[in-house]
């Protein structure tokens, strides 16, 4: 395949109580509202079988249920024609707005934001990598399989909430017949632009954990002192909340990674998937693959980026101890980090508690 150009909230949590729980259950704006029913449509897929929620479930923490429900048998996500299987877990739709434009640090000699567990929406068109997220999926043949912009535009032409539509981004957008080229890529941007908006509201960042409400067990304290010691390098970071004086934790980098995960026999690929390495060309970056956050990562099973871990447990067993005689799918740049940690059976267990703390409510 040709390469393609493509810490810790401590302070404030000493028991375990974040410091701004959001309210969750705040109206949504226009804006969100018409996102909320762009993202639940299913008239975005070829045959009006699949939306993006499909695959995005609240009720699977904003990922695949179908998977969540049986994570030992289904890795990945199948498509819009119900037989089609892409190459990776579709990981949680949730707490993914703050992610920044995919950029190279310097510093620290690597890459940030971006979406996709491969970066490749990077942001630079339009300035947000996951209003260029949202567009991907329709378009995608084995997902929605849309066959190009102007059906996906049509559809919303043609849609109960055309008039908001309008509402939102200006009275007689949608007006013209047929649209012009440019009008057309206007409104199609629009359409990532209000997924993203949905996406990034408090009904899908909620904070509304028992990390961010309530106060912690003695368990899940010993657990959250086990994350900080071996997990808030790569899985956290702190946000302000505009126009507040409170910040939240995300619990992800927004970084890369390759932390060795073996080749998913079950996900069937003609070469290894390098990840950050089709997006960058530069081998350095082959088999990194975005860090995904913590919350709710007790109900998104399966684990990494082709589903190969079943359970958080068998993650979390693989990322302190490793694997004994299994190949990793990219051999190169594997973090130090993984397989060095030298938790015990019972440590382990006080992590997954924490872990377990993390899912909104």
């Amino acid at each position: 395949m040709n390469r393609k150009v493509f810490c810790a909230m401590i302070a404030g949590c000493i028991l375990g109580v974040s410091q701004m729980p959001l309210e969750a259950a705040q109206q949504l704006s226009p804006k969100e509202r018409l996102g909320k029913l762009m993202y639940e449509d299913v008239n975005f897929s070829f045959n009006q079988s699949q939306s993006c929620q499909t695959c995005h479930h609240p009720d699977a923490g904003f990922a695949d249920p179908v998977n969540v429900n049986d994570p030992y048998n289904n890795f990945v996500s199948k498509g819009a024609d119900g037989s089609s299987l892409g190459g990776r877990n579709a990981p949680t739709s949730a707490y993914t707005g703050f992610s920044p434009t995919l950029h190279y640090n310097a510093a620290k000699n690597e890459y940030v934001g971006g979406m996709f567990w491969d970066g490749r929406a990077t942001g630079e068109t339009l300035g947000d990598p996951l209003a260029e997220q949202a567009q991907g999926p329709p378009l995608n043949p084995v997902e929605m399989n849309m066959p190009n912009i102007v059906a996906v535009v049509e559809e919303i032409r043609n849609a109960s909430y055309a008039d908001l539509f309008e509402k939102v981004y200006g009275k007689d957008s949608l007006v013209d017949d047929p649209l012009s080229q440019l009008d057309e890529a206007t409104v199609f941007n629009q359409f990532g632009d209000a997924i993203a908006a949905y996406e990034r509201s408090a009904e899908v960042q909620k904070f509304s954990s028992k990390y961010d409400t309530a106060t912690l067990s003695v368990k899940e304290r010993r657990g959250f002192s086990l994350y900080k010691e071996h997990c808030s390098v790569c899985h956290t970071k702190q946000h302000k909340i505009s126009g507040t004086n409170a910040t939240v934790d995300t619990f992800t980098s927004y970084r890369y990674a390759n932390i060795g995960t073996p080749v998913n026999p079950h996900v069937p690929l003609d070469e290894p998937d390098l990840g950050l390495g089709y997006t960058i060309d530069d081998p350095a970056q082959d088999g990194k693959f975005k860090i995904p956050t913590l919350r709710n990562v007790a109900i998104t099973a399966p684990y990494s980026h082709n589903g190969y871990f079943p359970t958080l447990q068998s993650i979390v067993e693989f990322k302190n101890s490793g694997l004994d005689g299994v190949v990793p799918e990219v051999a190169d740049n594997i973090s130090p980090l993984i397989g060095n940690m030298g938790m015990t059976a019972d440590e382990m267990d006080d992590l997954i508690a924490f872990l377990m703390a993390l899912t909104d409510q």
